[in-house]
């Protein structure tokens, strides 16, 4: 750090050049990078589901529809002879459209009830549409919008996974600007509120500006490797301001440390990096530790945020440790020009933190039972937690795809547009085989009918005799079954028919597709990866805080207040989104569940910012430790230096979450409603009380480690020094009273 310091003030000017050169080239190559993300990526290609799905449309044709139209007879009559008119042109209407693969509705299938509405004025048509995932979704969005509406005799209604998920997208980027006209400006008027000039407070911002052009640079780069998802730009945006925000005011907070105790400006940007400098890329090492765990998991949905993430937090600190001080350099006391407000210097054994930490440690073990306590209350519900996809419910009720699916919930008595598709895959299997098996799973729980080569069926008996549409069920590889839910297929009743589907003893091989499937393998590979990314981000984080503080016990306490911490958070998701709790005011419908991703993507993300928060209160309280050798009076005085900017942090970045809570979809709401809590639980109750209610009841064996540890510590530890460069006097400015 020091050589690096050294470099930074003295080629300041070059640095910044650089700084900006780098931010326009990025800006002209990544600026245009959300072109290049997919909208899929929430399927593991590995799974039993995406292999039948893979089969089903190689051997047979087939893909499950994309696409649903809710047609409504204008004069009530689905079965008149101007509806079906109208009906079988629409049809063919659809299935002349480019893209897609192939169109079927209740007139061409032979009129079976169950495609008609229970009171008769209603039918349903498909749509297979060809593509990938993210084609899929693109296209079903231009054909929703081209036949939604009225067509004589019928009127027109669209749904289906592809609509909903290209409205989810369309949705998901109006919320994102309007969570940034919220969130950036009163993030602005708050740095200049905490800062004191408008000078400080705008360095945020460009640094913020500044990691986020860069990753979308770097994930330009990215697509053409692998695939990226479109919600990855999401998390670049609320972290990389917040970061950012986190960073610059921990460097910026030092270096008026600096110049306060009497050095030159040069100097103090030296000792700024040497201390702040070193503190913050140990920090973004535990971030992005924790964000890495992403890459683990199958799905390229969180496969995403850990790239996005990585990227943005080596750009925060890249421009928070290289081109903020350079800047300092160049500003010198002229930081704190346009100052708004004069914050009092405070000395030792002044603060409201420093009563706080003081406070605290005279009672360390009531305050901190009952802080533990409280966590723990608030983190019960989670032990009842239900994961699940995604539906149309997502949206609010008056979005075009949520007023179809629940046209389907209400009007129809099955869910024809998620069946259960089984594809056989040892070849050609005797018909009365086929009759056999579909008869028998006609009976299972939570089944409609059972549609196959040789029929329909239901109850276990053959309902309607085979028709020449049947034949699409027939293919030289073998043939396949729908098999119709007549149960919600993302309930856990749909998870349940899948088991039992797949446990029912088929008399030849088989695999298991559709929607339902789709839950049920997606949770099965998320959960399964869990141990692995739960066990990264423990070790690495455990090993990063070691190395910086050769001590066991404080990452240990760390890892096990930052997991109570999270746990109050989940728990709170649960009250509230899946029990529906505030449903009416935060404007969502709960269905029971909670999106299956956001819950591990939100611990990677919180467990990181608590990290990082961490890092910043025990870094200074080391720093004290070793020069006073007082435990007591470290603690005290290192949450005197950085409880401020920690919780100034927490606020910032809350802001830039909470916009996100403005979403008109439930998920990124739950997202910002859990992030918010997340950061300010930690900040507020955590930092503020467990922490130095904690280190007061462990005392001197805060920084305790076995021998052999504290000897590997000796050799490959990382401590604070300072030493300086000797680079010149600093040049002549005029002097402006410092703040601390």
């Amino acid at each position: 750090m020091r050589r690096l310091a050294g470099f930074i003030v003295r080629f300041r000017v070059l640095v910044l050049v650089a700084g900006l050169i780098g931010f326009v080239l990025a800006g002209a190559f990544g600026g245009g990078v959300a072109s290049s993300l997919s909208n899929g990526g929430f399927e593991d290609p590995g799974a039993e589901s995406a292999t039948a799905a893979e089969v089903l449309e190689t051997e047979f044709g087939v893909r499950d529809p994309a696409v649903v139209m809710i047609v409504t007879a204008a004069d009530g009559v689905i079965d008149g002879p101007a509806a079906t008119e109208a009906g079988l042109a629409l049809t063919a209407e659809l299935a002349a459209e480019d893209g897609v693969a192939s169109a079927s509705s209740y007139w061409t299938l032979g009129s079976p009830p169950s495609l008609r509405s229970l009171d008769g004025s209603r039918a349903l048509v498909f749509a297979a549409v060809d593509g990938d995932q993210s084609e899929v979704l693109a296209r079903s969005g231009e054909i929703a919008e081209h036949f939604r509406g009225d067509h004589g005799a019928v009127s027109v209604e669209v749904g289906g996974e592809g609509p909903l998920f290209a409205e989810v997208q369309e949705t998901i980027e109006s919320d994102l600007l309007r969570a940034e006209l919220i969130a950036f400006p009163v993030t602005a008027v708050l740095l200049v509120i905490i800062f004191g000039s408008l000078v400080a407070a705008s360095l945020p911002l460009l640094i913020g500006g500044f990691a986020i052009v860069g990753t979308f640079l770097i994930l330009q780069v990215l697509t053409g490797f692998t695939e990226v998802s479109v919600f990855a730009l999401n998390l670049t945006t609320a972290l990389g301001l917040g970061l950012a925000i986190d960073y610059s005011l921990f460097i910026v907070s030092r270096y008026r440390e600096e110049l306060a105790a009497g050095h030159d400006p040069h100097t103090a940007v030296q000792r700024t990096v040497q201390t702040a400098g070193r503190t913050v890329l140990f920090s973004a090492g535990t971030v992005a530790v924790s964000l890495s765990a992403m890459l683990v998991f199958d799905l390229a949905f969180l496969r995403s945020f850990g790239y996005a993430g990585i990227a943005v937090v080596a750009m925060a600190a890249l421009g928070a440790v290289v081109l903020l001080p350079a800047a300092l350099a160049v500003l010198g006391p002229r930081v704190d020009k346009l100052r708004v407000r004069t914050v009092r210097s405070r000395t030792d054994g002044e603060g409201i933190w420093h009563r706080i930490a003081t406070t605290v440690m005279r009672r360390p073990l009531p305050i901190a039972t009952a802080a533990v306590i409280l966590l723990v209350v608030l983190g019960s519900p989670f032990l009842r937690a239900e994961l699940g996809n995604s539906d149309d419910r997502v949206l609010p009720a008056s979005a075009d795809a949520r007023a179809a699916g629940d046209l389907l919930r209400s009007e129809f008595d099955a869910f024809e547009a998620s069946p259960v598709t089984v594809v056989t895959t040892d070849g050609p299997v005797a018909p009365d085989e086929v009759a056999a098996y579909a008869a028998s799973l006609s009976t299972l729980d939570g089944v409609a009918r059972v549609d196959a080569a040789t029929g329909s069926y239901a109850g276990g008996a053959l309902v309607v005799e085979p028709t020449p549409g049947s034949a699409r069920f027939v293919a030289e590889g073998g043939t396949y079954l729908s098999v119709v839910p007549s149960v919600l297929p993302t309930s856990p009743a749909g998870e349940a028919l899948v088991g039992d589907i797949r446990e029912a003893g088929a008399p030849f091989d088989v695999l298991v597709t559709g929607g339902a499937a789709d839950l049920v393998d997606t949770k099965a590979s998320l959960l399964g990866s869990l141990p692995a990314a739960i066990g990264i981000i423990g070790l690495a984080t455990f090993v990063l805080l070691f190395m910086m503080f050769g001590s066991i016990v404080v990452p240990a306490k760390a890892i096990v207040l930052n997991l109570l911490s999270l746990s109050a958070t989940f728990g709170a998701l649960v009250w509230i989104f899946q029990d529906g709790n505030l449903s009416g005011l935060l404007g969502f419908t709960p269905t029971g569940t909670l999106e299956i991703t956001m819950p591990i993507l939100m611990f990677a993300i919180a467990f990181g910012l608590s990290m990082d928060y961490e890092v910043f209160l025990l870094s200074r309280i080391k720093e004290e430790y070793d020069a006073t050798g007082d435990n007591e009076v470290s603690v005290a005085r290192g949450l005197e230096r950085t409880g401020r900017i920690v919780t100034a942090a927490a606020v910032l970045i809350a802001v830039v979450f909470v916009a996100f809570a403005t979403s008109h979809v439930s998920f990124m709401k739950m997202f910002g409603v859990g992030m918010t809590l997340a950061v300010l639980v930690d900040a507020f109750i955590v930092r503020a009380t467990l922490v130095p209610a904690f280190m007061r009841l462990a005392g001197a064996a805060n920084w305790w480690a076995p021998r052999w540890m504290r000897t590997l510590y000796d050799r490959f530890g990382i401590r604070e020094h300072v030493d300086l460069d000797p680079i010149g006097p600093s040049p002549k400015i005029d002097p402006v009273p410092q703040e601390a």
